[in-house]
């Protein structure tokens, strides 16, 4: 990621600075940049600042160090209350959220043996956790890449991940990354509107639903995502 200012940069990762070791690359010019770089990450600094003019090409590996990508994201159900006051489970007022039952198991990699990928890992809970037997196992998934930068050749898979494996993963190698929720009544409208699922669902509430606030401090406290260090 590019700042406009070193001031900037400490200001925004002061948590990865602290850590060490941090090498810091003034390049002058692109003359061996590269190597420089390079021979820093094997040598083990686990951040590099590059102070350089935004003209300087750095090669798409060593800029994937340097900066990020994609930012992972988690759908948060939200559902009414009510169900017999708002059938369609959609209630502004009265919306609600499940406080725990999420959990993370790690991606198989099919080209590995079934191996966790690394640095990747399928999320699950909310509605599509509790009612399952209403929802296609490759339906259940929660995480998703919500914000990423788009490139050529870049693809997106039927399970929402992309063809670029660096941009599934929910870490860099030395960093923890920010998270975002996206809390939205899709799921629970879908089950209330499928004939298969509407008659045998009387209420989405159980003794874990508590008023969804409509701030984002509700969902860091909860765990759902949270600040990181930089993006």
């Amino acid at each position: 990621m590019t700042f406009a200012s070193l001031d900037a940069y400490i200001a925004a990762s002061r948590p990865a600075l602290a850590k060490g070791p941090v090498a810091i690359v003034v390049a002058e010019d692109g003359v061996e940049l590269d190597t420089t770089l390079r021979h820093h990450l094997d040598a083990g600094f686990g951040t590099i600042v590059l102070l350089a003019d935004d003209a300087l090409n750095v090669p798409p590996d060593l800029a994937a160090k340097i900066g990020r990508d994609a930012i992972l994201s988690y759908v948060v159900d939200l559902y009414a209350e009510d169900l017999d006051q708002y059938p369609n489970a959609v209630s502004l007022d009265t919306a609600h959220l499940d406080r725990s039952g999420y959990y993370a198991l790690g991606r198989p990699d099919a080209a590995n043996h079934n191996y966790p990928k690394e640095r990747q890992l399928d999320f699950f809970g909310g509605l599509r956790w509790r009612l399952e037997e209403h929802v296609p196992a490759n339906r259940r998934k929660i995480d998703r890449i919500a914000l990423f930068r788009a490139k050529p050749g870049l693809e997106m898979r039927p399970d929402f991940t992309f063809s670029d494996e660096e941009y599934n993963t929910y870490a860099c190698p030395w960093h923890h990354n920010i998270t975002t929720a996206v809390a939205s009544f899709r799921t629970a409208k879908a089950l209330r509107s499928n004939a298969g699922s509407k008659f045998g669902i009387q209420t989405f509430r159980w003794h874990n639903s508590v008023p969804f606030q409509w701030h984002s401090q509700q969902l860091m406290d909860l765990g759902l995502m949270e600040p990181g260090q930089w993006f």
